[in-house]
């Protein structure tokens, strides 16, 4: 297996050209870093001529935590992991979004339709905007939802609620209201145990 992916590089390395910023392999799997701005042309080529006919997953990364806060690259990435059924081969596809404070690459949806859920997913949890998807709004959170739940930064508990109001009959937000509270261990003993 480690030939074939060998070649597969070696192949991509010569037909994605300035486009591929790294391909490594490692612990027998493929992983190439693509430029953002060409990323749905680079992934084109990658269907059309490679045979990775199907994109079985796509996500966001926040990396500002990585290597313990030590990592000094560019902070949103969006990850693909790729099929080929016809060649029996994965490759997974990073690219990095180019502002850290409002990050922005190019949709996949008219390379794989399939991943239009997960860049909305991607969206909604990371704020990754998808440029050129038709319908990026929010999939898991609600509309109101403030902030992006699975940036590093996001607090722990939140910035509002969701509850429903008996009194005003409908749902109402408000200021999150955890109070902390001391969780101590029921130590449970009996007299005659082991004897």
């Amino acid at each position: 297996m480690a030939s074939k992916l060998e070649a597969l590089k070696t192949s991509l390395e010569a037909t994605l050209g300035g486009e591929l910023k790294l391909a490594v392999l490692d612990r027998g799997e493929l992983t190439i870093v693509l430029r953002a701005a060409n990323a749905a042309q680079s992934c084109t080529t990658l269907r059309d001529q490679f045979g990775f006919e199907e994109c079985i997953d796509l996500c966001g990364v926040d990396y500002s935590a990585y290597k313990d806060g030590q990592y000094d690259g560019l902070r949103f990435a969006v990850v693909c992991h790729l099929l080929s059924v016809k060649n029996n081969i994965r490759l997974r596809v990073r690219f990095f979004a180019e502002d850290d404070d409002f990050p922005v690459v190019p949709s996949l949806v008219n390379v794989w339709p399939g991943v239009n859920w997960f860049e909305r997913e991607a969206f909604d949890l990371y704020g990754i905007v998808f440029e050129g998807h038709p319908d990026l709004r929010r999939i898991l959170t609600d509309y109101g939802f403030v902030g992006h739940p699975f940036r590093k930064d996001f607090p722990l508990s939140g910035h509002v609620e969701m509850r429903y109001d008996p009194v005003q009959g409908r749902v109402i937000y408000q200021p999150v209201t955890i109070e902390p509270r001391e969780i101590t261990p029921r130590i449970l003993r009996e007299e005659n145990y082991g004897g």
